[in-house]
């Protein structure tokens, strides 16, 4: 098993020096072994006959279209050999387990295992639950039940409008009689009261003998509904004690071969698909078979899912949410890493530019990789530099935010007058933004709208999904100025400020399908991303003047 899934590499790779830190995987430049561990890969992939799967790569292939994150994992076995291991996230055509790749942690697909038996149990008392659910007599006692509701609503609504009518003649009789003896009109009085009384006894009586045949009507539903119930508990009893089993054997090694489980690491509540993922897959065969990781990547292979951004063959960090609570806290503990980007100061050594100022306001060009506010581990941010720069103004200074890694204008206020002035234009839009991004890849239209709505990817923060549902409306207006060494030099007018908006407008499928350059979520990594806020026009909110403030990138 070891020899045929730890493999030699194919490529000549002795004159390649072994990285001195292995990868820290939500942020990483692929080392040249991985590059070559994953190329091989994606050989196999693209000429094997092992299994089939419709990666949407071949436009005759039948079949549901699903591409795939695929991980490679260089490794030391103990004679010193250097190969590597390969992994799938997920399910791959239908199962957890292919020729070459590395096992699932823990099989839930395997026959003889307790969970396909424990779910043979569950779907059986789902199918005992619908037939219940479904059957004649229960379904006979609801037709029931609403037709004694029916005729008592009937019955009593019948009753009141007769006690209404009888009042109304006996108020008429009453005119009527009105020249009788005193005697005689006391008696009438008497009469009709009685009548009135009599009537009122009879409503009771018919709402009492009407709520008795509902009670007896939803009795028996009761009773039938008592055992749907019962098998409910049952049902949810035997899936939370089938879950905690399946958090339990869903447990990872590390290098100095402790385990942990998926119900340990995310406090019984781990998301949908934890553990399942490549990278995890990958480390727990490794240390259980006592090889050393050197170097880890991961790519996608096929086509892009509609909502988020994939492209064929290109590199990805881990997802956050299922995998770094994983890795982190226990799998990676001890490996010797490449240090967390996330932990460094990006705006360590550059300033910030004041384009404009007077004393109300001013303009600043904000550099690339500089945080706009404070984050949660870095505090340096504009807003630290600003408030230091004018340390007798007051309010919340930062107008409006750019994305760390995009450069260009911000407005700041300088009290909390003129930053309420200010937001106002961004609230209602009246505030024009330009923006110049550079594309890495040709454009052949001139001019266009995207309007594509978006919202956060929760399994992986920041990243931003596009979603009709669930997402917040996103439009853009763009035209092309140049093409220059195979990229196009782009103008965006955003019309809304969504996180990313123009980033993920660039390079969805559905956009303008070019990334901008050096975009490490959405396309590739490179220097920096190429894209800057260029232009602010807005009315200055004391001298109502209309400004228009312009610094042009230097990409």
């Amino acid at each position: 098993m070891l020899r045929s899934l730890f493999q030699p590499f194919k490529t000549n790779v002795s004159g390649i020096s072994l990285p001195e830190k292995f990868t820290f995987p939500f942020y990483y430049e692929p080392h040249e072994l991985s590059r070559i561990a994953a190329y091989e890969l994606q050989e196999y992939l693209a000429t094997q006959t092992d299994f089939e799967h419709n990666f949407g790569l071949d436009e005759h292939q039948k079949g549901l279209i699903i591409g795939k994150m695929f991980g490679v994992l260089v490794c030391q076995n103990q004679e010193g050999a250097i190969g590597y291991l390969w992994a799938f996230s997920g399910k791959l055509a239908g199962v957890n387990h292919l020729p070459y790749f590395v096992p699932t942690i823990f099989d839930m697909l395997h026959e003889d295992g307790f969970f396909r038996k424990e779910e043979e149990v569950l779907n059986a008392m789902n199918r005992k639950i619908e037939i219940l659910e479904n059957s004649n007599e229960l379904q006979n006692c609801k037709k029931q039940f609403e037709l004694i509701k029916k005729e008592a609503s009937t019955d009593i609504q019948n009753q009141k409008a007769k006690i209404k009518r009888l009042k109304v003649e006996r108020d008429e009789k009453r005119i009527s009689f009105a020249n009788l003896s005193p005697t005689d009109m006391e008696q009438l009085e008497l009469e009709l009261s009685e009548e009135s009384k009599k009537e009122s006894i009879l409503l009771k009586k018919m709402t009492k003998y009407w709520n008795f045949q509902m009670e007896k009507a939803q009795k028996e539903i009761n009773f039938l509904l008592d055992e749907i119930n019962q098998l409910k508990e049952e049902r949810r009893q035997k899936s939370g004690a089938l879950q905690q089993k399946l958090f339990a054997e869903y447990s990872f090694l590390n290098q100095f071969g402790e385990r942990k489980s998926i119900g340990e690491i995310f406090n019984n509540n781990p998301p949908a698909g934890a553990g399942e993922c490549a990278a995890p897959k990958l480390l727990h065969y490794a240390f259980e078979h006592h090889l050393k990781p050197i170097a880890m990547a991961e790519f996608w292979w096929g086509q892009s899912p509609k909502s988020e951004i994939r492209k064929h063959k290109q590199f990805y960090p881990a997802c956050k949410s299922k995998c770094e609570p994983i890795l982190l806290s226990h799998m990676l503990k001890g490996l010797d890493m490449e240090a967390n980007p996330f932990q460094e100061n990006p705006a360590e050594g550059k300033d910030i530019e004041l384009v404009y100022e007077d004393e109300f306001l001013a303009v600043i060009n904000k550099p690339a990789e500089f945080l706009s506010v404070p984050g949660k581990i870095i505090s340096d941010s504009v807003f630290q530099r600003v408030k230091s720069l004018y340390p007798n103004a007051t309010g919340p200074l930062i107008v409006h935010r750019l994305d760390m890694s995009t450069s260009g204008l911000m407005l700041i206020a300088k009290d909390e007058a003129t930053y309420v002035k200010l937001q106002s234009q961004f609230i209602k839009r009246t505030i024009k933004k330009r923006y110049v991004a550079l594309l890495d890849g040709i454009l052949e239209e001139q001019q266009g709208y995207i309007d594509l709505p978006l919202r956060v990817d929760l399994d992986d923060r920041p990243r931003q999904l596009v979603c009709y549902e669930h997402g917040k409306p996103a439009q853009t207006k763009w035209e092309k100025i140049e093409i220059r060494n195979h990229q196009t030099l782009v103008y965006f007018y955003p019309i809304t400020g969504r996180t990313h908006q123009l980033r993920v407008h660039a390079s969805h499928e559905m956009g303008l399908k070019t990334p901008i350059l050096g975009d490490d979520l959405y396309g590739k990594k490179a220097h920096r991303l190429h894209l800057h806020a260029a232009s602010l026009t807005f009315e200055h909110p004391v001298t109502k003047e209309k400004m228009t403030i312009t610094k042009e990138a230097n990409f």
